[in-house]
């Protein structure tokens, strides 16, 4: 069966380097997450098993919304199942302004990557890592998929008619999605299995990769 992950936003395969063997499959070329969910159902097999990660796992909902038949089994990690608050909404379009005046360094370093990571002994070169996938990705993919997130769709529905195998996995230090989302979508999906990586932020694929391969490779074989 294959595994087809999606990476979060200004990330691109380097995200899962260390996960089980799958596609990466890009999520940077529409402005809605209706669209990009499209694009990744036009360009991967009949059914496959899916994953994602922060804005991967918004996406990967809106696949199992569009087209439940297709995916076997679903793996969400740091994200959130909700639409955007308002709070967050009036932040996008200043960073989008910035970004797209040649500032996404200091877009990526000074307001977004600070609340990635847990404080570990790789958080530096983590960071680094964050910063060159964000770069090449560059500025209009930043923008693009801003506004994919500030008007993406609540989908407490779609998880809540869901029953297929389901990983929702989070570290426990991250501050951009935390705890509290992931246990509400295992409250709307009770055969889900939530799983915790301590002395992980957002990112624990990077930061926690062998505890979090441990657990992908469990909900694989379940």
């Amino acid at each position: 069966m294959t595994l087809v992950l999606l990476p979060g936003m200004m990330c691109d395969g380097r995200l899962f380097q260390q996960m089980p063997p799958h596609t990466c499959a890009a999520i940077s070329q529409h402005d809605t997450v209706q669209a990009l969910a499209a694009d990744v159902l036009q360009n991967t097999p009949k059914t496959f098993a899916l994953g994602g990660l922060s804005m991967g796992g918004i996406v990967a909902m809106e696949v199992i919304r569009q087209a439940p038949e297709r995916i076997t089994r679903l793996c969400l990690l740091d994200t959130n199942c909700e639409a955007e608050t308002e709070h967050i909404k009036a932040m996008r379009q200043p960073q989008i302004d910035k970004a797209l005046a040649g500032q996404l360094d200091s877009v990526m370093k000074d307001e977004m990557k600070p609340n990635y990571l847990a404080q570990g002994p790789h958080h530096a070169d983590v960071l680094d890592l964050c910063m060159e996938m964000a770069l090449d990705l560059g500025p209009d993919v930043f923008a693009r998929q801003s506004a994919a997130l500030r008007d993406r769709p609540d989908q407490k529905q779609t998880l809540k008619s869901w029953d297929k195998p389901t990983l929702i996995l989070t570290g426990a230090e991250d501050r951009l999605c935390p705890l509290h989302r992931h246990e509400l979508m295992a409250e709307l999906m009770p055969q889900a299995t939530l799983t915790i990586i301590e002395h992980a932020g957002h990112l624990p694929t990077l930061e926690r990769p062998t505890e979090t391969r441990a657990a992908l490779e469990r909900w694989l074989e379940e």
